[in-house]
């Protein structure tokens, strides 16, 4: 189902819709500060399994992330940081950056990779953000299946090709095209994994 959410101003009966939905086991498809994802409550481990399904990886090798509410939720399912690292998040954050992180045991063990990380999702997304706060936790950010093409910024495109996926495919307005920059500080120093939408060095 295709629902318009305002991309500045979400509608609150809205956005509380869409995160009973995805209580409930269910998966969106929905806008970020670059691209749109497909997602689902990370602690729902049907949904994650359907997600990775449709993406055909098995979920413990898979590059998925969290898309989190705000910095809070590091102490949750990253290890404790260094200041200068923490302050580099900080400084970037929402932001079009994906930042790897060692893990820790809070992670759900469906989502806990043989190296131990996670990516953790700030975006500079009313929408997303909403969404996630009313949540409560994390959602799962994963790129939609198969090779990225310029149709996927349109959300009426999207719904036509991908709806049957998900409950809803929320209309945020016109996607990005570029997906965020990843940046690896498992070793303490930045490593750029994938140049993406975010500069970086900042």
């Amino acid at each position: 189902m295709l629902i318009r959410i305002h991309p500045q101003n979400p509608q609150e009966r809205l956005v509380k819709q869409v995160a009973a939905t995805l209580k409930g086991g269910g998966i969106i498809i929905y806008p970020t500060d670059t691209i749109y994802g497909i997602g689902c409550d990370i602690y729902q481990k049907g949904a994650v399994e359907k997600i990775c399904r449709l993406k055909g990886v098995d979920p413990q090798k898979a590059q998925l992330s969290f898309v989190c509410y705000d910095l809070s939720d590091l102490s949750n399912y990253a290890k404790q940081l260094s200041t200068h690292v923490y302050r580099a998040l900080k400084a970037s954050l929402p932001g079009p950056y994906t930042f790897i992180l060692e893990a820790s045991k809070e992670v759900p063990k469906i989502l806990q990779s043989k190296r131990a990380t996670v990516g953790i999702r700030v975006p500079d997304n009313h929408i997303a953000r909403a969404i996630v706060k009313e949540v409560g936790n994390p959602i799962l950010s994963a790129s939609l299946p198969g090779e990225f093409v310029e149709d996927y910024t349109d959300p009426e495109i999207i719904q036509e090709r991908f709806g049957a996926w998900a409950d809803f495919v929320i209309d945020g307005g016109p996607g990005g095209a570029v997906p965020s920059t990843v940046i690896d500080y498992t070793s303490g120093e930045a490593e750029v994994l994938r140049a993406g939408a975010g500069e970086w060095p900042q």
